[in-house]
């Protein structure tokens, strides 16, 4: 293990990045064989409402028409040359949205490791050879985009450019809501002032960002709400405030979707979206310190993802990427490493079994994926509760240090 970790390090980064798109390209065209003779497909079916929506597109049409297409029409515009090229034209953006979000992990973890080249690395590494995130991007899922537009915002956002991170985070909140979650951990940081009335504070750095991000969803908004009008507004973010998902669904509320699927109760909506709400606003006051900025988007993240009540295996990339950005600053043993990885993998492939006999058997499944749901539920929070417990010893250990050489 030792001698991987110091080959990462001293392997060029240039290496590493070539290395993880030849892998990504390999499983692109591996997928073209797998789809014809397997029964299982490789390509995820969200990439042929991707390649549908494109044809619409395409032909001058509303990427609306194809019916389940509930994402921004700029992902239809963008792969419209899977019509007219090549059909894995999307797979190639994706991916290499994929491996330029693990250059942007290597940049991030430089700017706050000090300009330490080799943990940077493996920082990066952790991201370009995880095997869920090759897969999720070679399968033909938009997601790795949400995420390098996510990473892009804490980028300019570190280098103090927060016109550039404010058009980043708006484009991340108009291709997925999710990032929203966001807003007060970035805004925070950015003034000298502390207590209540430090919310109303107006420095530069946060008119900036503000601004910028405001005028990015404006545009982005009113410009497709004029192409597409209202169909665009519900496809596209009303429809995601009251899904109900009883399949592909790892969520701890899964099975109480499946019994009420026929309601369309809003006092269901508000009883899974406060706990969500009450945690992001306590961790979000919890760490607003700019220091802790990666790790307090980390933490809101993963909350967001474990108690939203529809949970699918691309929101776990959501996290993933800002793990590698946080981990090296916990100090974590190989041992604990080790564990944790063990504790998750196991408790979300476990979930597999029961859903592929639900998807693929027609097996009445519901109440085993429950179960395994309310598993997978511990595992994170456990996870997440250790992680907080190493941070905050190594915030601790810090301010000791600190408070010894004011003494001295």
């Amino acid at each position: 293990m030792r001698n991987l970790l110091e080959w990462m390090k001293s392997a060029n980064i240039k290496t590493i990045i070539s290395c993880s798109a030849f892998v990504r390209l390999l499983l692109i065209g591996y997928s073209q064989h797998h789809d014809l003779v397997r029964e299982v497909k490789y390509t995820d079916i969200d990439y042929t409402v991707f390649t549908d929506a494109a044809r619409y597109v395409y032909e001058g049409d509303s990427p609306y028409k194809r019916l389940t297409y509930r994402y921004s029409p700029l992902i239809a515009m963008l792969l419209t040359p899977n019509i007219f090229l090549t059909p894995v034209f999307g797979k190639l953006i994706f991916s290499s949205c994929d491996v330029l979000a693990g250059y942007l992990i290597y940049l991030i973890s430089r700017q706050q490791i000090g300009g330490e080249d080799g943990m940077a690395k493996i920082s990066a590494v952790a991201w370009l050879f995880n095997p869920l995130v090759i897969s999720i991007s070679t399968r033909g899922s938009a997601e790795s985009m949400i995420v390098t537009t996510v990473l892009l915002t804490i980028y300019f956002y570190n280098r103090k450019l927060y016109i550039l991170s404010g058009l980043f985070y708006g484009l991340s909140i108009h291709l997925k809501i999710y990032p929203i979650i966001y807003c007060l951990a970035l805004y925070n940081p950015l003034t000298v002032k502390t207590g209540i009335s430090s919310l109303f504070h107006l420095s530069r750095p946060r008119l900036r960002l503000v601004f910028a991000t405001l005028a990015t969803l404006f545009v982005t908004t009113m410009g497709f709400y004029n192409m597409y009008g209202e169909l665009f507004l519900q496809e596209a973010y009303l429809y995601h405030l009251t899904r109900k998902d009883i399949r592909h669904n790892f969520s701890v509320y899964f099975y109480m979707l499946y019994l009420t699927v026929e309601f369309d109760d809003i006092g269901l909506n508000i009883m899974t979206f406060l706990p969500q709400l009450i945690l992001l606003l306590a961790i979000t006051y919890r760490f607003s310190n700019i220091y802790e900025l990666n790790f307090c988007l980390f933490c809101l993240t993963v909350v967001f993802v474990t108690f939203n009540k529809v949970v699918t295996a691309q929101y776990f990339v959501w996290y993933f990427c800002l793990l590698p950005l946080v981990a090296p600053s916990l100090h974590l043993t190989q041992k604990q490493i080790c564990l944790g990885s063990l504790l998750w993998g196991f408790a979300q492939s476990s979930w597999l079994l029961p859903a592929y006999l639900l998807e693929f058997k027609g097996s009445n499944t519901y109440l085993f994926i429950w179960l395994e749901s309310l598993a997978f539920f511990s595992a994170n929070i456990g996870i997440l509760a250790k992680l907080i417990r190493k941070h905050k010893e190594v915030i601790d250990i810090i301010n000791s240090e600190c408070d010894i050489k004011k003494i001295d």
